[in-house]
């Protein structure tokens, strides 16, 4: 029997083009990397420093976490709850790096640089390529393009917001959630995933009037294993 790692390695001489992967990463790259400015004009309005928002995107670079913690310290939540959530958040990454460490089989000198940049848009990447070697430069060029663009208007974010004042008044703190929802929302193709994101939506919303902030956001975690469960009650 053929395994999956055979079959990639079979048709690694038959792997896209360098020119088509490169400018498949490019693009992803460069269109998610410029919502770093989403963040810093978040991070801003939150009451974080130019410096705090710069040194989460260098060491965190997750976003949808990074949003997470921002969004619920401007709510007024404790930070430890907001960390918290941004926690819960980024353990996908977890997941996502245990199929690449199979796919990529990088150097073990170069896994721990590496796993730094195992977010969902280096995965998806990746994981659309047909063999290895396509596999490990769509993830490099897609990781450096994202991590030094993030990092770049995250400064730029923070600055600018810094220099117009109250970012409420130019309404540039529902930047960061509309950049997430529009991230989001492509990626909600099947009916689960779309269960799992308006079960989460009610949740979020419902308990956001009587808990503190950030803690909604641990219970609209909830809804993932809840729509789960359900579906496989009725299978």
């Amino acid at each position: 029997m053929v395994t999956e790692p055979e079959i990639r390695e079979t048709a690694a001489s038959d792997g896209r083009p360098r020119a088509a992967v490169v400018r498949d990463a490019l693009g992803v790259g460069v269109a998610v990397g410029l919502s770093g400015f989403a963040f810093g004009v978040t991070a801003a309005g939150a009451g974080i420093s130019t410096l705090q928002a710069c040194v989460l995107s260098l060491l965190v670079f997750t976003g949808a976490s990074q949003f997470a913690l921002v969004g619920a310290l401007a709510a007024g939540g404790n930070p430890f709850t907001a960390a918290a959530g941004a926690f819960f958040l980024g353990t996908r990454n977890a997941f996502y790096g245990l199929r690449l460490s199979e796919l990529l089989r990088l150097p073990r000198a170069v896994r721990p640089l590496a796993a730094h940049w195992v977010i969902d848009e280096t995965t998806a990447v990746a994981l659309a390529q047909p063999d290895r070697k396509s596999a490990r430069l769509g993830f490099t060029v897609t990781g450096l393009t994202l991590y030094v663009l993030w990092n770049v208007t995250t400064l730029l974010g923070a600055l600018g917001a810094e220099a117009i004042g109250d970012t409420r008044a130019w309404g540039l703190d529902a930047a960061g959630p509309a950049v997430f929802l529009a991230l989001l929302a492509p990626m909600l193709k099947t009916a689960t995933e779309r269960a799992v994101a308006a079960l989460a939506l009610v949740l979020g919303l419902g308990f956001l009037p009587v808990l503190p902030a950030g803690v909604p956001v641990l219970i609209a975690a909830l809804a993932a294993p809840v729509v789960l469960w359900m579906k496989g009650r009725r299978s």
